[in-house]
């Protein structure tokens, strides 16, 4: 008999699994895209004279742990704040990038696709972590690295 059918599991990962998966991703791309391990506590810009500027502020820096937020260095003109606009942490020892908190607005809704409402808190965290997957492919597809970071 095969081996496969004698130990019936599934092929496809959990919800959970796919969920850790993602945040790994997540620290991966931003790790390879601008380095902020390596960075100093501060703000830096990201600037490719396509008048979207790109704000990184290294907030906090923990032994395992590394708080920044990314953002467009634009005021959403509906809510009057940074948008769009994540804050991650970076946990260093399991190479995984969460988001606490995003804002999106309407312009990187259409660059990106919308997402949809999440129904529970684990939907909210995909959700979130679907975005910053989303938006890290699209910085870097529009040239943002860490060779265009400039502290300020």
């Amino acid at each position: 008999m095969c081996a496969v059918l004698d130990h019936p599991t599934s092929l496809l990962p959990s919800r959970f699994s796919w969920l850790m998966g993602l945040y790994s991703e997540n620290y991966h791309r931003l790790a390879r895209l601008f380095a902020p391990q390596a960075l100093a506590l501060g703000r830096y810009r990201s600037s490719l004279d396509d008048g979207l500027d790109l704000r990184v502020d290294v907030l906090e820096r923990h032994r395992y742990t590394l708080d920044l937020r990314l953002s467009y260095e634009f005021v959403d003109a509906d809510t009057g704040e940074a948008a769009p606009s994540a804050q991650l942490r970076m946990y260093h020892d399991a190479h995984m990038a969460e988001v606490l908190d995003y804002r999106a607005d309407r312009r990187l809704i259409r660059a990106i696709g919308p997402l949809p409402p999440a129904r529970d808190v684990f939907q909210r965290r995909v959700r979130m972590s679907s975005f910053l997957n989303r938006w890290l492919e699209y910085l870097a597809e529009q040239g943002h690295s860490i060779g265009t970071l400039e502290p300020g």
